[in-house]
């Protein structure tokens, strides 16, 4: 009977953690490293996600306000001269773009007015910047897509080297009981678990996220094309 009681004590104390933290720190150190870097690709995941987010959402907010000046039928100098020495998003930038090359066309000339020339210039500057300005406003959304496609299989990489871990541990043993696999398997696949949690919200936010800048650089070439239109009936005016 004592004896029996010494054996449920000394099991008892060596029953494995199946915490979170427990798994981790009981894994191999192969393991541990995957799991570390797929929690560092998580932070950074997210901290991508919020970033691009925000300037999304400031870039809208911002370009609602720029529309509602801009068609309010103020004068254009004075809108350009408002903001081009700093444009804060895009839709700025596209405009202070197109005045700047509108004025040096012109204010090159002495006479005549070659609108095909003048035309194209802006349109290229407009096209160029608005170009530019989406690849600053999308940051790092490209690696969203690297977290998503890449962490399960660095997820699965870890809990395959635990459960190889576990079966020679075993086979060094030669203790197939469930006491003896369940601690390693449930390290091993704790790896899988933290890929999966890595992926999943990079997924998600990558589509959501391409979708939004999709729709914001639809809004920017539209307003492109608007006030390309508004040029070219300009210079239809000097040209008589």
């Amino acid at each position: 009977m004592q004896s029996q009681t010494v054996e449920a004590v000394e099991l008892a104390g060596s029953t494995p953690d199946f915490s979170v933290m427990g798994m981790f720190m009981q894994a191999d150190i192969v393991v541990q490293a995957v799991i570390i870097m797929l929690l560092t690709a998580s932070v950074w995941g997210w901290s991508i996600i919020f970033n691009t987010s925000g300037r999304i959402k400031a870039a809208r907010t911002k370009a609602d306000d720029f529309e509602e000046v801009f068609w309010s039928g103020s004068s254009l100098d004075e809108l350009y001269g408002g903001i081009k020495q700093a444009p804060a998003h895009p839709m700025a930038a596209v405009f202070v773009a197109a005045m700047r090359e509108w004025q040096r066309s012109l204010g090159a000339r002495t006479s005549g007015i070659d609108k095909v020339t003048v035309q194209d210039r802006i349109n290229k500057v407009m096209h160029v910047t608005t170009s530019r300005e989406m690849d600053r406003l999308e940051g790092h959304v490209g690696y969203l897509a690297t977290i998503g496609s890449a962490s399960p299989f660095v997820g699965l990489f870890g809990t395959v080297w635990g459960i190889m871990n576990t079966f020679r541990a075993v086979a060094a043993t030669s203790d197939v009981s469930l006491v003896t696999l369940l601690p390693g398997i449930s390290e091993a696949l704790l790896a899988t678990a933290f890929g999966l949690v890595a992926a999943i919200p990079a997924v998600i936010a990558y589509n959501k996220l391409s979708t939004d800048l999709g729709r914001y650089a639809s809004r920017v070439e539209g307003f492109s094309d608007e006030f390309s239109a508004i040029l070219s009936r300009q210079l239809d005016e000097r040209g008589h």
